[in-house]
């Protein structure tokens, strides 16, 4: 079989790539929701939050815009390293763009 009846295939360690993404994203949101619910379980045992007002912030306009804006940084990041061109085994940029102070 030819490479070109293979085309449907990733290129060569792409695979590799969106594993290692897969496993950090998994890592960082198990972290995240680690914190969280600790956070939580903290604000509710001082009598500071009820469970219920804790569930009616799910729901908050200001705190649901707040979080579409994270994902969407978190995405355009992701969406970056996927379709970075270059040596897919070289370390990764810098995230943030660079700026005239530090060049």
């Amino acid at each position: 079989m030819s490479r070109d009846e293979l085309s449907f295939l990733p290129p060569e360690g792409a695979t590799d790539t969106l594993a290692a993404l897969v496993m950090d994203l998994g890592a960082q949101l198990h972290a995240e929701r680690q914190a969280r619910l600790a956070l939580e379980e903290a604000l509710i045992r001082r009598g500071l939050l009820s469970v219920e007002e804790v569930a009616a912030l799910a729901g908050d306009p200001a705190l649901l815009a707040r979080a579409r804006d994270g994902l969407e940084r978190s995405m355009a990041r992701i969406m970056r390293i996927l379709e970075e061109a270059g040596d897919r085994t070289g370390p990764l940029r810098a995230e943030a763009p660079a700026t005239e102070e530090t060049g």
